[in-house]
Formats: C-alpha cells, structure tokens, sequence
C-alpha cells in the first residue's frame, strides 16, 4: 500500500490474473466478444445498488424478491448483483438486530436459489471488509486470507449480519452454477453514503486509541461498481477485496479535515461503548468501535493483478467523504437538523458521545490545573 497523495487513475498492477483467478470462459459479456450484453438484475437498496445499477446500462432495480416465487423476478438475468452492504445507515433503522440479520440471511438465501433456479450464469455479493476485523496490529487484508473464527465474530450489528450473509453465499459457492464472486469493499464514500465510518468525521473530534496508528483507506462506490463489472466481465470467482490503491496517515486525516483529535486509552473507549450499547443507548455492540480506530486496509489483489485500476484515490474519497459531512454534527450519534436526526449511529455514536465527554474532562482538567 502506498501512503499519501496519489493520483487517481494511477495504474496498479499489470499482471493479468493466473488460471486459478479466472474460471473458464472468464471472457467480457459486455459486446466485446460479439455476444449480446449482460442481462443484470440489482437486488438491494441505497448509495451502493445506485452505484453499481449505473455501471451497468439498462440494468434492472429489485428491491427485495418476494418470498413467493422470488424467481419471478429474475427470470430473463445472466447477472445478479445482491448488495449486502447498503452503505446507509439510515436503512438499517426499526428492526432489531437479530430480525435484520434475519432477514438478510433469508434474502440471501432467496436470492441464490432463485439465480440458479433461472439459469443466471453469475453472481455478486457486494459486501464489506469489515468481516476480516481490525486490530491495532491488523495487517493488510488479502483476499485469500480465512474469515475470523466463528467464535470470535461478532453476535450482531452489521458485522454480524454480512458475516451471516457470507456463511450463506460460501456454501451456495460449492455449486457448479452459478459463478459467485463477494465482493468486500474498504471504508465506503460517495453520494449519498453514511457509514459509521462517515459519522467519525460529523464527531467533534476524532477520536483515537492509544498505542494504534490507524492508516486510513476508503474506496468509492462507483469504483465498488466496476469492480463489480469487471469481476464478471473477467469471470473473477470468491472474496474479492475492494480498495484504493493508496492510504492516509491520521497526521494527513486530520489535516484534511480540519480536526483535532481526542486520544483515550482502549479500556476507556470499549468499556464506555459497552455500558452505552448495555444499556440501549447504543445499538450496535462496541465492537464495531473497532473500524474506527483500528486498520483494516485491504489489497485488493487479484483484481489489480486481472487489469483492474481504481479511479478514485483515498485523499479524493476523503475529500468526498468530507464534503458529504460538511454542516453536520453528530453527538452521541444524533445529527442535529439532517434527515435521520434520530438515528443512532452505531459506533460513530460511540464516537462522538466518548470523544466530546473526552473533550469536556480535559477542558476541566485545564481550568482547574
């Protein structure tokens, strides 16, 4: 990984891809090879199904498949891209966390059988990197690397809910047909998009730990989209990671955001976030805290070894991410005057709500020193 400021377009990797990269008849779909365009189906809702619905023209916008006769509305698709990860926060308000994890798993589900049930010759799972962890000593995430642990893995929130949905697409992956790619995207940004990624930066400070330096890497949408499209325009098969090719440091972070930053020993932050996430403030477990301030950069390997080129580096994410946030504030995770002011942010609330109590007690300490 390459840090500080890179350019976007920057090419990345000239090697194509090796015979275990690519499955047989791993030629473009696309027209180029005289065969009519992909038919595509786009299952799911919010910044990311906009995205990768507008790589591909004509594509077709599904919501959800309907629990009778989910087939129905694949009939006719070569290509079906479920998006997982909806990069909104906003959608995951209302339900309980066991019935949204519920409920994507029972889609998941649906939505393979119903892909093969039609003949759809392939299938992408747009997910997160947020499946692999993160750690103050986290390495960079390649993607053949194993998922953590069953027992190690987080009982809800949203890493629980794609890490599910994963379980589900590996064992409909052992099938002949369809192909099935996952795709598993770094810290999203673009239109639209609210994560609690992007809540960090509407927190009064950003918060830190202590003793981890968290690099930070971001990956657009719309590069998540012809991922997407050139995974199965090249036939790329399994986990697939998704980044820019470039990361930040905090100093470089910290500089483009205009913040100061709030550091709090790791006891202090995750035992806070629990006792908020115990007693219902929050409702995601302070685990996801993690991504946050911790690394979980990705290497995207095998799409940058197929041809693959992001057109979005992480300064210009950044700098997207930030203007998105521009005027809004975010305390204990509740925006004030935005359109979801009363959704909880998850670990961004635990974010805000820690680093401005942080920011309280040093000012006193100050005043009384």
């Amino acid at each position: 990984m390459v840090s500080g400021q890179v350019r976007s377009g920057r090419t990345a990797g000239g090697r194509r891809a090796g015979r275990d990269d690519v499955t047989d008849g791993g030629t473009e779909h696309a027209g180029a090879d005289g065969r009519a365009p992909d038919r595509v189906v786009v299952v799911g809702t919010g910044p990311v199904a906009t995205a990768v619905r507008a790589a591909w023209e004509d594509a077709r916008a599904v919501d959800e498949l309907p629990e009778q006769e989910p087939q129905s509305a694949l009939v006719g698709a070569d290509v079906v891209v479920l998006v997982a990860h909806t990069g909104d926060l906003a959608l995951q308000a209302g339900p309980s966390p066991r019935d949204r994890q519920a409920a994507a798993v029972a889609q998941a589900q649906h939505v393979l059988a119903a892909a093969r049930a039609v003949g759809v010759r392939h299938v992408v799972v747009v997910g997160s990197a947020v499946v692999h962890g993160a750690a103050p000593d986290r390495p960079v995430v390649h993607d053949r690397d194993p998922l953590p642990r069953s027992t190690d893995a987080p009982r809800d929130g949203l890493v629980a809910e794609l890490v599910a949905v994963e379980a589900v697409v590996a064992r409909a992956a052992r099938r002949r047909t369809p192909l099935v790619t996952v795709l598993r995207p770094a810290a999203l940004v673009g239109p639209g998009v609210d994560t609690f990624v992007t809540r960090h930066f509407e927190a009064p400070r950003l918060l830190t730990v202590r003793g981890a330096v968290r690099q930070w890497q971001f990956v657009h949408v719309d590069d998540v989209a012809s991922a997407a499209r050139f995974a199965v325009e090249h036939g790329l098969t399994g986990a697939l990671t998704v980044g820019a090719i470039d990361v930040l440091s905090p100093s470089q972070v910290e500089a483009a955001a205009g913040m100061r930053r709030v550091e709090l020993a790791p006891t202090t932050a995750f035992g806070t976030a629990e006792r908020l996430h115990r007693v219902g403030v929050l409702p995601a477990p302070a685990s996801e805290l993690a991504f946050v301030v911790y690394p979980w950069t990705v290497a995207s390997d095998r799409l940058l070894a197929a041809g693959w080129t992001p057109r979005w580096s992480s300064p210009e994410c950044l700098d997207v991410l930030l203007e998105g946030v521009q005027g809004r504030v975010a305390v204990a995770g509740r925006r004030v005057g935005s359109r979801d002011a009363a959704a909880l942010g998850a670990a961004g609330a635990a974010v805000a709500l820690i680093g401005t109590a942080a920011v309280w007690r040093q000012a006193r300490a100050r005043r009384h020193g």
